[in-house]
């Protein structure tokens, strides 16, 4: 896996992944930038949602699960010193599909925080990180 990041101006920077997409990161106005793009620490808890996310529809659809739609709203906390590392991270889980058994989505979302999600496994290691879930019926 390989990124390369090219600096923009101030505190502005674009990164190019190695599957060749294009993302630019910025910070808020106090800090140097101009907002033209989300923080770098931001993306790791979007890439964190994504990561699990993945995991959690895959499960899903492997156990025969009719899911329909996802969604992950996070919330994080970080140290108040330097280095400010993420210390608290919950992930709250909206799954949605019919006749969902809920039992199922826990275990898949379970099976990503302790197995599958290099990401949250990986940010673990500085944060304590917490799941929820809700189970909503599909029209």
């Amino acid at each position: 896996m390989k990124t390369t990041l090219k600096w923009i101006d101030g505190v502005c920077f674009m990164a190019e992944t190695g599957s060749g997409h294009a993302v630019v990161m910025d910070g808020a106005p106090e800090g140097g930038g101009r907002n033209l793009g989300p923080r770098p620490m931001e993306l790791l808890l979007a890439g964190t949602a994504g990561c699990t996310s993945y995991d959690v529809i895959s499960i899903l659809k492997k156990s025969r699960q009719d899911v329909r739609d996802v969604k992950v709203e996070v919330e994080a906390e970080r140290a108040e010193t330097d280095p400010k590392v993420f210390t608290r991270i919950h992930l709250h889980f909206v799954v949605v599909g019919r006749d969902l058994k809920p039992e199922v989505v826990e275990r898949a979302i379970r099976l990503s925080a302790e197995k599958y999600c290099s990401a949250s496994i990986m940010l673990g290691k500085t944060a304590e990180i917490t799941h929820d879930f809700e189970v909503l019926q599909a029209d």
